[in-house]
């Protein structure tokens, strides 16, 4: 099976995974069929809504034997502090699969970190394996992050904050809530 990655991925046609069935899927199959690196990224990035560009160049002095990190985001060149306890002891357990690389996901040869166009296949290729069919990509672990963070708080202004973004509506867009909501709305809708 081969993935093709489109370099520019579209953001509005990536959706995050609204099952928590199909999560547990997704570990399981980067797991299986993939590598133990892709399984802790997806793991980090649905748990820190963290762009994969962030991600990407984290570095292991910069997150062992921490629950709590500070990072400057590269697109909004603003400050966050990351909050690791709930996968600390996954993501510890990892650190000890990566060696002597400086990068938090090294590429196979280790100098440096794993491509996004990497990490796309990668994704596409778990996905694959176990029936998820579309909008899968890059952003899907941020919008299943925000996603599931708005599902159990309904706190759009805490998201708001965490994904920065300028305003509510360009969050609930972004993570696919509005049409969501509508649809249900229109579902139990009845005169």
């Amino acid at each position: 099976m081969k993935i093709e990655a489109n370099k520019k991925e579209e953001v509005k046609d990536v959706q995050p995974i609204r099952s928590l069935a199909q999560i547990e899927d997704m570990k399981w199959s980067l797991k299986k069929y993939c590598s133990e690196r892709d399984y802790t990224m997806f793991l980090l990035g649905i748990n820190t809504g963290l762009r994969v560009s962030d991600l990407l160049k984290l570095k292991v002095k910069e997150v062992k034997g921490k629950k709590r990190i500070t990072i400057k985001e590269g697109k909004t060149e603003k400050p966050r502090t990351i909050y690791l306890e709930n996968i600390y002891t996954e993501l510890n357990d990892y650190l000890k699969s990566v060696g002597n690389s400086e990068w938090l996901f090294p590429s196979r040869k280790g100098d440096k970190y794993v491509s996004r166009i990497q990490v796309y296949r990668q994704l596409n290729k778990a996905a694959y394996m176990v029936d998820i069919n579309e909008g899968i990509g890059t952003h899907t672990m941020r919008k299943t992050f925000g996603y599931w963070y708005y599902k159990g708080t309904k706190d759009i202004a805490s998201l708001q904050m965490i994904l920065n973004h300028s305003h509510p509506e360009i969050t609930l867009k972004y993570i696919g809530i509005t049409d969501e909501e509508i649809e249900d709305s229109l579902n139990s809708f009845v005169l």
